[in-house]
């Protein structure tokens, strides 16, 4: 099909630069390429998103179908014998889907005209009896936490234990996913009775409330469905506007999903796991299980859970809410519903980690993996896989671990009694490590070896690996955990003082866990400060590997966001492996005209001072105070609100102490900024981000000017909306440089530089490739910012670029091509006194 006449089913007219990105993306999947997209926020991105990726999907079913149903020609056999075989075939092939669409017609109209009664009603069913105390472990007999007889050596079976802790299910539970088309294992069933994996999309972003923006949009669009789908969609005549046919399928943690009292209100993510883990364990009492398991008695409730799941477009509170309804645990019933779904969504935490995707039974092999707001993924992908560990995390882990040794050191035999020996070794070893860097070391932040923290007597000797595995296929953590939380309880009933038990052992395996990764891959440092416990941080260096296996298996993969600048970064970074014929790059223009736009570079003050906010210069007295004045003509000039974005909360802090105690004239800066607006100043704490936004646009809808204080990378510069009134000016103060003194820093941009010249590199090229990254890394935080200003095709707004460095060649070619666009060459180096001239020339037209 031509450009010109491929039909994306936009739900509106779209744009030219929609329709533009819509067949960018659709030509990258369909070529298999691996594409990085940048579409400014309010340009349509989501559902040019969307309607480009079902387009593709849709067509993609077509030919396939046309495919299956093909059959071999004969000179011996006319053509109708032919065509009547094909149209067999074709039924054939569409019997089982046109079977499930049945289903979730019916059930789609039952939703439509019922659908008050049904979200707001009780379920049809008695529900199941649950247990609301605190805990799946209390009343207990104490043995039931003393270690199993661990004699295993093997990897095979260390592997299938693994597998078998991470999903907890019973064996009669795995029967069950294993027919409902889950990937458990070795399928007992007939084949036949599989469900088909069907060729699907899957969509993530960063959080669940980008998602559930993402999900508003999905259920805007309507695709047609494959050829020979449309006498059995008859039912949905007259409802076609408010249901779509897309089956889709929202996945999210057992914390968003679980709904047993129980285990939900056990506190953190890592909290639930266990919780939900412990009370499937055989060793638990029948009455004190989790009612809400999928099993064999309860195969109807799953079967019934995926139709109502897939009839729809629901999102993760949706699924939360229908497992209630239905009784069954939405969590582990919404596997069933992966492998039918066209389009799935999930967070960066379920894609990113292989674990994670092992752990649902996902597979990405042949499908479309689209990640929206990618760009923080390289970003997010570091801290998925860095972890740190606190001194305090380890007394803990050492004394709970020394309360269970107390009660069964005489039941540990064999390789448990060895084991566990070793874990209380290494805990004290990397113990010490942390105790002498506190004593000997003044700085914040030193590198730290695994030879520093292995030092400990006999701890040399001890096999990582095998004690590691051990750790994960004996339970010990879970064990350790269980006993502690049953002695605070007793302790609680009166029997004596109540003792911490926050689960640390679990977060001190994956510790060590990153023990063992190549050394090229990661390095560890110890931190310390003034308001937390001294700690060691494992940093991932390289995210490449992590993500490689995601690029390798599915077909494409489409990385979009608003701020994709500058783009280097991904191919260099992320992508070094894939061959440039396969990378596809695009960026477009924003959709509000050139002349909605006013951009400079701001020098120097009014005053003459140069504006430099590099490290060295920033504190200067009469810098800040030359800054003062810039925003104080600012927000005289600008109309209702001025959005101002500092490099650090610490900058931002010092330098709003300086303004309300220095005079300037008969009076204080910070005086002068409120009697042109109210004043609002963002704050580190995230509790207040919501009470400033509020009283920040009541002030603006009142028709009062405001300005607002914010933080670079803070919680004001992404996901917060400043359209119309509460953005007509944005303006960036300095460069946020990360401290390129920090060890953590050096290590990063020394790895950047050896790598480039490990392969094949100069050293000028690889110290090129370092200072590339650390501008770019910069760079890409203040796009990010400068972007909330500007949310739709009438919008209006004005940017100013507080810093010399910004009319560099150097970093205004890594700005966004629709900022640059707004750039008045001519003008690039304005006084500030024509700068504000421009500024009253832009508003006034």
């Amino acid at each position: 099909m031509e450009d010109s006449t491929r039909d994306f089913h936009h739900p509106f007219h779209p744009y030219d630069i929609q329709s533009q990105l819509m067949t960018a993306i659709y030509d990258c999947i369909s070529d298999g390429k691996v594409g990085i997209f940048e579409s400014p926020t309010g340009t349509g991105k989501s559902l040019s998103l969307i309607c480009s990726t079902l387009s593709w999907l849709r067509d993609e079913q077509k030919i396939a179908l046309d495919r299956q149903a093909s059959v071999e020609e004969s000179n011996e056999e006319p053509a109708w014998i032919l065509e009547q075989a094909r149209k067999q075939k074709t039924e054939q092939l569409l019997h089982r889907r046109l079977e499930l669409e049945s289903r979730l017609a019916k059930i789609r109209e039952k939703e439509s005209r019922l659908r008050l009664q049904y979200e707001k009603g009780e379920p049809l069913r008695k529900r199941a009896k649950v247990n609301h105390g605190n805990s799946a472990s209390e009343l207990r007999d104490e043995d039931q936490f003393v270690l199993d007889d661990y004699e295993s050596e093997t990897e095979a079976k260390a592997s299938t234990a693994v597998r078998a802790d991470r999903d907890g299910l019973s064996a009669a539970s795995l029967d069950l996913m294993r027919k409902l088309g889950e990937p458990c294992g070795p399928a007992k069933d007939d084949p036949d009775l599989e469900t088909a994996d069907e060729l699907k999309i899957f969509f993530c972003s960063r959080t669940h409330s980008q998602l559930t923006q993402f999900i508003n949009e999905l259920r805007r669009v309507r695709i047609p469905e494959i050829l020979g789908f449309q006498d059995g969609k008859e039912c949905l005549a007259g409802n076609l506007q408010q249901e779509s046919n897309i089956r889709h399928l929202p996945l999210g943690s057992r914390r968003n999903l679980c709904i047993n009292p129980s285990v939900a209100n056990a506190g953190n993510t890592a909290a639930v796991n266990e919780r939900c883990l412990d009370l499937q364990q055989s060793s638990t009492p029948q009455k004190k299980k989790c009612s809400f398991l999928p099993t064999k008695q309860n195969e109807v409730l799953v079967s019934e859970f995926r139709d109502h799941t897939l009839a729809r477009i629901r999102d993760i509170e949706d699924l939360g809410a229908l497992g209630k309804k239905i009784g069954i645990c939405p969590y582990y019933a919404s596997r069933a519903s992966i492998k039918p779904s066209e389009i799935v969504t999930l967070p960066y935490q379920l894609l990113l980690q292989k674990s994670a995707r092992e752990a649902l039974g996902i597979s990405l092999e042949g499908h479309v993996v689209v990640i929206d707001e990618a760009h923080n993924l390289m970003d997010a992908i570091t801290n998925i896989h860095s972890i740190t560990i606190t001194q305090s995390q380890l007394h803990r882990c050492r004394t709970q671990l020394r309360y269970y040794l107390q009660k069964f050191r005489n039941k540990l035999k064999g390789k448990n009694r060895v084991y566990v020996t070793q874990t209380v070794r290494l805990i004290d070893s990397i113990s010490d490590c942390l105790d002498r860097l506190v004593s000997q070391s003044s700085s914040v932040e030193v590198l730290v070896t695994v030879g520093d923290m292995m030092s400990g007597k006999g701890v040399d000797q001890i096999n990582l690996y095998k004690l590691v595995r051990y750790l994960a296929e004996s339970k010990l953590a879970r064990k350790v955990e269980g006993y502690n939380e049953y002695v605070a309880r007793q302790a609680l009933s009166g029997q004596g003082n109540p003792m911490d038990t926050t689960p640390v052992l679990t977060h001190i395996q994956g510790f060590l866990q990153a023990l063992m990764n190549p050394a090229t891959e990661g390095r560890f440092f110890f931190e310390r400060d003034e308001t937390s416990y001294p700690s060691i941080k494992y940093l991932l260096l390289d995210p490449t590997f992590h993500f490689k296996e995601v690029v390798e298996d599915a077909r494409a993969v489409v990385l979009a966001g608003g701020t994709m600048s500058p783009m280097s970064d991904y191919a260099q970074h992320l992508f070094r492996y894939v061959a440039t014929e396969r990378l596809k790059t695009w960026s477009c223009g924003h959709i509000v005209p050139k002349d909605n736009l006013f951009v400079r570079s701001v020098s120097r003050t009014q005053d003459g001072v140069d504006l430099d906010f590099s490290f060295t210069k920033r504190n200067s007295v009469p810098l800040i105070n030359g800054l003062g004045c810039c925003l104080v003509q600012l927000a005289a000039t600008v109309p209702d609100g001025l959005v101002v974005f500092f490099p650090s909360y610490a900058y931002l802090d010092q330098v709003s102490e300086h303004w309300q105690q220095t005079r300037s004239g008969s009076e204080n800066i910070w005086t002068r900024l409120e009697k042109r607006k109210i004043v609002f100043k963002e704050s580190k704490g995230a509790s207040s981000i919501e009470d400033t936004l509020q009283q920040y646009s009541k002030v603006i809808d009142e028709g009062k000017g405001a300005i607002l204080l914010s933080v670079i990378g803070g919680k004001m510069s992404e996901g917060i909306n400043f359209s119309d009134r509460l953005g007509r000016g944005v303006a960036v103060v300095g460069l946020p440089f990360p401290n390129l003194h920090s060890a953590q820093w050096k290590a990063k941009l020394d790895y950047i530089e050896q790598s480039t010249m490990d392969r094949g590199g100069s050293s000028a090229e690889g110290k090129a490739a370092s200072r590339d990254f650390y501008e770019n890394a910069c760079m890409r935080a203040v796009n990010q910012s400068i972007g909330r200003a500007i949310r739709h095709q009438r919008d209006f707004a004005s940017i100013l670029l507080l810093d010399r460095r910004y009319s560099t060649s150097r970093i205004a070619n890594k700005l966004p091509g629709w900022i640059k666009q707004g750039f008045d060459e001519s003008k690039v180096v304005a006084s500030f006194p024509e700068i504000i001239q421009g500024l009253q020339a832009f508003f006034d037209a």
